[in-house]
């Protein structure tokens, strides 16, 4: 099949054999079952010119896993059409000569946790990479950390920051390719989840004493997002580490957590989770959300009255 129908994983009577190269050493083809992909994109300062060949060179130099990665670019005229893939893993690639779309980029820098100076940057960006997965993982953990690898790739060509829009956050590109100790893979598996995964948002209610903190994107993991009626701003890293630990708890064990329950977050810190008064509209949607209220380590296991 040409690219494009495999770019959009249409099925046909090679389906199967198209499913087995994606991880093997056929042409690439995205996954036809896939339906409502994981996303993360990659802005550029300059309108957008990627070296396809220059790309698959970083991609397969990143990581021992990705030594034998491949990469595939539409010849057709007409938007930048891409699939990189390795073993299980395929990515679909979509490029822009243009900017974001203006509110969807402001969701994702404005809670981000980087320098102004960068994130002028980035508002000014010219060109844009959307990547979605496409491939044969399971875990949307792994499948995220496909994409960040992706993401590492490209950062390697000149990106200034990678974006998550479901989770309405973003991190520098090169967080993605920083020279670290240990496994980079590692690395990006366990980024604090609220960093890029999922997003944490803090925003002050007209008459409500203190800062509402919630994440968003965990609908994308099976779970619902952690909000909280904090302080003030001064306890936004507490909560942002405690929502990823919590996150990263439920995703590794399969637990789930729902309205009524409790538990203990870390030593000292015990939680009793409430779904959202009819007062707290502000935090409908897009998935379910919990409100995490602090209790007494007595009060563990034991409904509210």
């Amino acid at each position: 099949m040409s690219i494009f129908s495999r770019f959009f994983g249409r099925k046909s009577e090679s389906a199967d054999a198209d499913a087995d190269d994606a991880h093997d050493v056929g042409a690439l083809a995205a996954n036809p079952d896939i339906e409502n992909p994981i996303a993360l994109t990659v802005v550029f300062a300059r309108p957008l010119q990627l070296d396809i060949a220059a790309f698959g060179q970083a991609l397969r130099g990143f990581h021992a896993s990705t030594a034998d990665a491949r990469s595939e670019i539409s010849p057709d005229p007409g938007p930048f059409i891409a699939l990189a893939g390795w073993k299980k893993h395929v990515v679909r690639m979509v490029g822009f000569d243009a900017p974001m779309q203006a509110e969807a980029l402001e969701n994702c820098v404005a809670p981000a946790h980087y320098p102004q100076a960068l994130k002028a940057q980035v508002r000014a960006h010219r060109g844009h990479v959307i990547l979605y997965y496409g491939g044969y993982e399971a875990s949307v953990l792994e499948q995220y950390v496909a994409l960040a690898t992706v993401a590492g790739a490209l950062a390697r060509l000149g990106a200034l920051a990678v974006l998550n829009e479901a989770a309405r956050t973003s991190l520098p590109a090169a967080v993605f390719d920083a020279e670290v100790e240990g496994d980079r893979i590692e690395l990006l598996r366990y980024l604090d989840l609220t960093a890029l995964y999922c997003g944490f948002v803090k925003y002050e209610v007209e008459g409500v004493q203190g800062v509402w903190m919630r994440t968003y994107g965990a609908d994308r993991f099976g779970h619902a997002d952690l909000a909280v009626l904090a302080e003030g701003h001064h306890e936004g890293e507490i909560y942002f580490q405690m929502f990823s630990n919590v996150l990263r708890y439920l995703i590794d064990s399969g637990a789930e957590l729902g309205a009524g329950h409790t538990m203990q977050a870390d030593k000292n810190s015990f939680l009793r989770l409430r779904a959202p008064l009819a007062t707290e509209y502000f935090l409908d949607g897009p998935g379910p959300v919990l409100v995490v209220e602090v209790i007494g380590a007595d009060e563990i296991n034991q409904r509210p009255h």
